[in-house]
């Protein structure tokens, strides 16, 4: 028959515009790795918490750190995304402990963790999972409890489809729920509103199969050991914060300043590592002596203190971290800051690792900040990391994400948007103007093959006599 050839191509042709239109705006479930969550629980707890009733405070832990006046950052984000679905799920690290009320023999009667929050959105609905270590108000039993359903999130005015990494969620309404409340050692009940949560994730894109590769030829090992001196170790870092107040104060209306690091110190957000650690280490007596590169200068209103050429020294369970000191133009070598506890200093293969040590301030420490903290003060918690060979990966620094900071909006704002996911609207007048020129290309082929077929036909009929039952 004429027209098959023509329908062929026609369908071909469009086969291949498809093929080369299409892809460009599909989009790939990928996996979520990197970024931030920012939640403040509930501010009024908190108010309790350090008031004058409960007299107590928090602590941060893993990596958390503040916000503003009342948030909890959360760091590291973990989980998957379908820009097809809308469906996301993110983990992210950190936690905080609250404590207050304190006893005479210094236990607490309020005494709870909220650690690991997860948030997952599927189908116009979303909850907030976290870890919860909590001390019941009435009996004083505790329970631990992993992934707490804690608070159903708003989320149904986001259009969660189509976006792009960095995603970024502001101000999302939290309630809490039924099992939240079981969790909260019975502060508050279910339904009651909780702070908002914002957040950002990074998106990679789902990497695309390739062929397997040919054995390559044998090469020489890109691991191998890099042999070490007796003590020596490969690479080491340290990690410490200063104090969280202190932070605060730099960057608050009082301080009005900040920090800048250089020679290779960096940011955490909760802390500070120095690297490039050299030294001596000693596994079977738990004995190190190390230097490490980086500064970090505080600056602000009366405020210019540089803090650099930080050391180690951890002997008989004992820690002493050590700093340069600069202020007001002059420097102090070698001053010790904070005092820590090194008993958990163990070695687990081929890495030595002590995590969030307890610090207390030293003298010298006292007056490297202008006596602004007490000798005895606490200070953040040290943590330390040896390589001791090349294959040795130290352990990662809290990864924020790419995106800019979420600025959380006041309780009443609109309801927030999913900031890289476009309207519909837009997505699908997108796709019809796609579709319709499509569709226009299609019209135009066949009417072009039907054209072609009919001339055919009609010379075809000029050359023979038409049957006696032909239509007229």
């Amino acid at each position: 028959m004429p027209t098959r050839p023509v329908r062929t191509f026609a369908v071909a042709l469009l086969a291949a515009l498809l093929g080369a239109l299409l892809p460009a705006t599909a989009a790939q479930a990928g996996t979520v790795q990197g970024g931030r969550l920012d939640w403040g629980i509930k501010s009024s707890f908190q108010s309790y918490v350090t008031g004058p009733v409960a007299k107590g405070g928090f602590k941060l832990k893993s990596g958390a750190a503040t916000v503003g006046g009342s948030l909890f950052r959360f760091h590291s984000a973990a989980g998957s995304y379908d820009p097809g679905s809308g469906t996301f799920e993110a983990s992210y690290s950190g936690g905080v402990s609250f404590q207050g009320h304190q006893k005479p023999d210094g236990v607490h009667e309020l005494d709870m963790t909220i650690s690991r929050p997860t948030v997952k959105i599927s189908g116009g609905k979303g909850t907030l999972y976290v870890d919860v270590s909590s001390k019941a108000k009435d009996s004083g039993a505790v329970t631990d409890q992993s992934q707490v359903a804690f608070a159903s999130l708003g989320v149904g005015g986001i259009n969660m489809k189509g976006g792009a990494g960095p995603l970024s969620l502001t101000n999302i309404p939290a309630t809490l729920t039924a099992e939240g409340a079981k969790a909260f050692a019975g502060y508050y009940g279910a339904g009651t509103q909780l702070d908002p949560v914002s957040l950002t994730a990074d998106v990679k894109a789902a990497p695309v199969a390739a062929p397997a590769p040919s054995a390559p030829a044998a090469q020489p090992s890109a691991t191998a050991q890099t042999p070490q001196a007796p003590g020596a170790f490969a690479d080491a870092a340290v990690d410490w914060g200063v104090r969280r107040t202190f932070r605060e104060y730099v960057t608050g209306s009082v301080g009005q300043g900040g920090w800048t690091l250089a020679e290779g110190a960096q940011d955490g957000g909760a802390l500070f590592r120095f690297p490039q650690g050299k030294g001596s280490f000693d596994g079977a007596k738990s004995t190190l002596d190390a230097a490490f590169a980086g500064t970090v200068r505080f600056t602000g209103a009366h405020l210019d203190l540089t803090l650099g050429r930080m050391s180690v020294k951890v002997e008989n369970g004992k820690g002493i971290l050590s700093a340069d000191v600069t202020t007001g133009g002059a420097t102090k070598n070698a001053v010790p800051l904070v005092e820590f506890d090194a008993a958990g200093l163990k070695t687990e293969g081929k890495l030595a690792a002590l995590t969030e040590a307890p610090a207390t301030l030293t003298e010298g420490g006292s007056q490297a900040f202008n006596s602004m903290y007490k000798a005895g003060t606490e200070m953040d918690p040290v943590s330390l990391a040896v390589a001791l060979d090349s294959t040795a990966r130290l352990p990662a620094l809290p990864d924020l994400g790419s995106t800019a900071s979420p600025a959380p909006a006041a309780p009443a704002a609109a309801s927030p948007s999913a900031g890289s996911a476009p309207a519909a609207k837009a997505e699908e007048s997108s796709d019809t103007g796609l579709f319709i020129a499509l569709a226009v290309a299609v019209l135009v082929l066949a009417g072009g093959g039907a054209f072609l077929a009919v001339r055919k036909r009609r010379t075809a009929a000029a050359a023979s006599p038409a049957p006696t039952d032909a239509p007229r």
